[in-house]
């Protein structure tokens, strides 16, 4: 390699590390973010989906990890109130009424 390219090639992969960071840390925020919408609704789609991503983030070495595992926590948590409002409603819907 010629002296010319070669910081060309560390700058060009010091910028893919840095929008993997931010790639992982827009997974865990949007994992969190899912999470807890899924405790109001779509249990069923959003626990799991925020599940995912949480790990996901954490894999990819996220700079929020606890948001992440936040994340996971409230994905799991979906799916237990889901399986709790089944058991006690007998359907997979839930309503005030």
């Amino acid at each position: 390699m010629s002296p010319h390219t070669e910081p060309h090639s560390r700058a060009r992969a010091r910028t893919r590390v840095r929008t993997s960071t931010r790639d992982a840390d827009a997974m865990a925020v949007t994992a969190f973010v899912l999470g807890l919408v899924g405790l109001l609704v779509m249990n069923l789609l959003l626990g799991p989906v925020a599940v995912v991503l949480g790990a996901l983030a954490l894999q990819r070495r996220t700079t929020r990890p606890g948001r992440a595992q936040l994340a996971i926590a409230l994905g799991l948590t979906d799916v237990l109130v889901l399986a709790c409002l089944v058991a006690a409603d007998g359907t997979w819907s839930w309503s005030l009424t």
